[in-house]
């Protein structure tokens, strides 16, 4: 054996670990992004999914972090018996004789993965839907002004004039299909609500800004 033969076997040896632990490290961190962290599990499957789960409020300063926390992608898993779970409370949740809303976000359970409910009052017999990984990529021109309230911030509702009419979104279905809509009117203010929820924004924050607005223009 010569001696370059000796050293393309070292480099061959060393070129098959490094890619090992890159496809390893790359494994690990898409691992992160697409499950729940172990006190997520823990916490989902502490009860059964005719359980709520606890409202996180902004009255409290560590449930208040949390909902100013962006959330993260979910990969759309039929089998993942967890995620099947947290759908299910967090719907029991949402339809609680305490909160009975029109959505809930993910966040607002101590859950932050980009998974939302929403009561569709543009179909027929209003049914709640669930969305995953959500997004909003068109709003339009036109405003609409609403009141809105929040589970998270209890005991108080604001006029907003600053949600779009209308919105398109993107978003997974729970069997792992890939969407886009075109929502109007009051529904796609629940959404734009919502979908704020998964990016650590509250409905005060629209309100404060137009505040501001309104104070410059004066």
């Amino acid at each position: 054996m010569s001696f370059d033969y000796f050293t393309l076997m070292k480099n061959q040896i060393f070129l098959i670990f490094t890619l090992l632990l890159i496809i390893g490290c790359s494994s690990t961190k898409n691992l992160g992004k697409n499950s729940f962290s172990s006190e997520e599990s823990r916490l989902i499957m502490n009860a059964d999914s005719l359980k709520p789960m606890r409202v996180y409020k902004i009255t409290n300063k560590k449930d208040s972090l949390l909902l100013r926390t962006k959330s993260t992608y979910i990969k759309a898993n039929p089998n993942d018996a967890v995620l099947q779970n947290f759908v299910k409370r967090l719907y029991a949740t949402v339809r609680d004789g305490l909160s009975m809303g029109v959505g809930i976000a993910a966040p607002q359970v101590g859950i932050l993965k980009n998974i939302i409910w929403v009561q569709r009052f543009d179909k027929e017999h209003f049914p709640f839907e669930v969305y995953l990984n959500p997004k909003i990529v068109k709003y339009s021109d036109d405003k609409q002004t609403v009141k809105e309230g929040c589970l998270s911030i209890p005991n108080r509702t604001e006029i907003l004039n600053s949600r779009a009419q209308s919105i398109t979104i993107e978003y997974d279905t729970i069997n792992g299909e890939h969407k886009t809509e075109t929502i109007e009117g009051f529904t796609s203010v629940i959404f734009q609500h919502e979908i704020d929820h998964l990016n650590g924004i509250l409905y005060l924050d629209h309100l404060e800004k137009e505040v501001r607005n309104a104070q410059k223009t004066n």
